[in-house]
């Protein structure tokens, strides 16, 4: 029997950390591009990526930084381009969706539902900002909602999906996003094979441990019976629980955006942790899937068929 194929995500960047907590977080173009090529190269067959203001390295919506990138890494790479639609909860959703339109990738992330995404505990941590948006920005989400209305999912799924057919990445935190998925799955408005991300250990989401993540399994397996999972775990959380992931039958992501650390240092580069998950599926006698294989997973519409 042949071993089973597992896709490796790389989230390169994202929204959630700042400079100041490491000086290996990617922010110009430069650096994501070669971060994302060089995850790549180390085995990642999907790279989910936002983008950041190269000033000052806070997160951006903008078209024009994304295509700065985006052209540049599919000329390197096959790997699988997953654009964001989630962004920060500070963008509203127009913002949000300005580049994946522009871009019209094979894939997108969707999150499948508003909610509290609390990032205010990492001022506890003593530091030296290098940016005043830094502190801002993290307090500033002690009292907002990051907002994912049925109307807003609606209007992805319509716009990127039928419009642009690209498929996505359903990034579920708690158990009631997997019940908004399959009703949007009973409606006819998404189809298999469903790949969706459990996402545990975000203060507002549910919380990182093997419990809960058995929990998200056992329901998605009531109401979806055939599908893909992955799993994304925030922090010091990241490799025990992707690692449990691979040994239940799923797929995992690594990359800064999650975490900053592999093992007890700061990771050096996103290549670091997906070499560490790397060798872990390996001796799990689990194969790393590659790009190709991750397209015919998911069924995407292939890389030739994106606008950048």
């Amino acid at each position: 029997m042949a071993p089973r194929k597992v896709i490796i995500t790389c989230a390169v960047t994202g929204s959630v950390h700042t400079p100041s907590m490491s000086p290996y977080l990617p922010v110009t173009p430069d650096q994501i591009a070669a971060e994302a090529i060089a995850a790549s190269e180390a085995g990642a067959s999907i790279l989910h990526l936002h983008a950041r203001d190269p000033k000052d390295g806070r997160p951006t919506a903008d078209p024009e930084m994304f295509m700065q990138f985006l052209p540049r890494i599919k000329q390197a790479t096959d790997a699988v381009i997953n654009i964001t639609t989630g962004g920060s909860s500070l963008m509203n959703l127009d913002q949000r969706l300005a580049a994946p339109l522009r871009a019209e990738p094979e894939m997108c992330s969707l999150n499948m539902g508003s909610m509290n995404f609390a990032l205010f505990p990492m001022l506890d941590k003593p530091r030296e900002w290098q940016h005043d948006w830094e502190p801002k920005l993290l307090e500033a989400t002690r009292d907002t909602i990051f907002k994912n209305t049925f109307a807003d999912m609606e209007t992805v799924l319509e716009k990127l999906g039928n419009g642009c057919g690209t498929r996505f990445e359903f990034e579920c935190y708690d158990v009631g996003h997997l019940y908004s998925l399959a009703h949007f799955r009973d409606r006819g408005l998404v189809s298999g094979p469903l790949f969706i991300q459990f996402v545990l250990g975000i203060l507002g989401g549910i919380g990182a441990d093997p419990d809960n993540l058995v929990h998200m399994k056992r329901i998605a397996d009531k109401l979806f019976g055939s599908y893909q999972f992955s799993v994304l775990a925030a922090g010091r959380h990241q490799m025990p629980l992707i690692s449990i992931a691979a040994a239940m039958g799923g797929n995992v992501r690594v990359g800064l955006e999650d975490s900053l650390y592999d093992g007890r240092q700061l990771a050096k580069s996103n290549a670091d942790q997906v070499r560490r998950i790397r060798g872990i599926l390996e001796a799990l006698s689990l194969e790393v899937a590659t790009p190709a294989e991750a397209r015919e997973m998911l069924t995407l519409k292939g890389g030739d068929r994106v606008a950048f």
